[in-house]
């Protein structure tokens, strides 16, 4: 192989020729809805944002329906239910998932396809009753809306979640998952929901899958995996500079969150425990390993895995064998702390 080839070369050869060109399509259109004044084509992802309709009826063993939280910014959750049956039947509890999607903070919504399906599969393999957060998009909607509509979805649901939710899901095992800039919106509202006194809502653990993390300083792997797809260096910058204050960099301490700007949590006691999902082939990899760097440094629990050959986004490619391997590392993960919760709510029952 010449010394000249890209590293999105490099990364496409090892993917089937089918997820290369899904690849290739998803970056120019892409590239086509971001304008160079940082405005999105909303008329153009609008015509191939493919929507999927909630189900009271269980599709591939799942039901879902959608709930409103606030009209006025258009705040909306679509709950996904599983259907227990076989040898699991006699389940009397499922932990619950509080999903947030990746698309940069300006792409896609809980009704979109790809999110839908995403928590669709997570509420089924995992199990879990899985809800996914509909946030409002950058740059219409910039920092820190996400933010805001995160944490205020996990307090409805605290104070409503008995009345509205399937009877299973247990308020005490609740997880966060965060996919991409989902990941860092994670981030954001376990910090904040650590600070608020929670009424039935327990926070057991953090799932960042890939999570959206930068800085200023360009590091190895964002130079040596700048033209990757479909996140490439000049895209990352795009959706910062669209998602962040006017005027501020990627030094902000919504992008880099443990650095100059940002917030050190080492007093946030009830910091969840945390999986920090990293991809071979993504260029945010760097940015991963400084955050669960962090987070060790500041005595909280977290545990990183690395996937060989993964790109940024192969959780939207279901039959790669990554795919497989991080819901495995997943279910081992709320399945631990599920145990650690249990033993410890146990612990403090017998101490009183």
């Amino acid at each position: 192989m010449s010394s000249s080839t890209s590293a999105s070369e490099i990364s496409s050869s090892k993917l089937p020729w089918k997820h290369r060109l899904l690849l290739r399509i998803g970056s120019t259109i892409t590239d086509a809805c971001c304008r160079s004044d940082f405005t999105v084509n909303r008329w153009f992802t609008g015509i191939l944002d493919w929507k999927i309709p909630p189900s009271t009826k269980p599709i591939d063993g799942v039901s879902s329906f959608d709930l409103t939280i606030d009209t006025s910014r258009n705040l909306w959750v679509r709950i996904f239910n599983p259907v227990i049956d076989g040898e699991d039947s006699d389940i009397q509890s499922l932990p619950l998932i509080f999903y947030f999607h990746g698309g940069g903070f300006a792409f896609s919504y809980a009704d979109s396809a790809l999110s839908h399906t995403s928590a669709h599969r997570f509420a089924k393999q995992l199990p879990a009753v899985v809800i996914s957060v509909n946030y409002r998009l950058a740059p219409e909607f910039r920092y820190p809306c996400q933010y805001d509509d995160g944490f205020d979805a996990l307090k409805f649901i605290d104070e409503v979640g008995e009345e509205i939710l399937p009877a299973k899901a247990d308020l005490t095992r609740c997880f966060i998952l965060g996919e991409s800039a989902g990941g860092n919106l994670g981030h954001h509202v376990a910090v904040r929901a650590s600070e608020y006194t929670l009424k039935k809502v327990k926070m057991v653990g953090f799932i960042a899958s890939q999570p959206f993390f930068g800085g200023e300083e360009r590091t190895e792997s964002e130079i040596r995996l700048s033209n990757q797809r479909p996140l490439s260096l000049r895209l990352s910058d795009w959706f910062w500079k669209a998602f962040l204050p006017e005027g501020e960099d990627r030094d902000h301490g919504a992008a880099n969150v443990f650095g100059p700007k940002g917030r050190d949590v080492t007093e946030v006691m009830k910091f969840p425990a945390t999986l920090v999902m990293v991809g071979e082939l993504d260029l945010l990899q760097d940015g991963q390993r400084r955050y669960y760097e962090g987070l060790k440094r500041m005595g909280k629990e977290v545990k990183m895995v690395e996937f060989e050959n993964a790109i940024h986004g192969f959780f939207a490619f279901w039959d790669l064998p990554q795919y497989s391997s991080m819901m495995k590392e997943m279910k081992d993960f709320i399945a631990t702390h599920i145990q650690n919760s249990i033993v410890s709510a146990s612990s403090s029952s017998t101490n009183k």
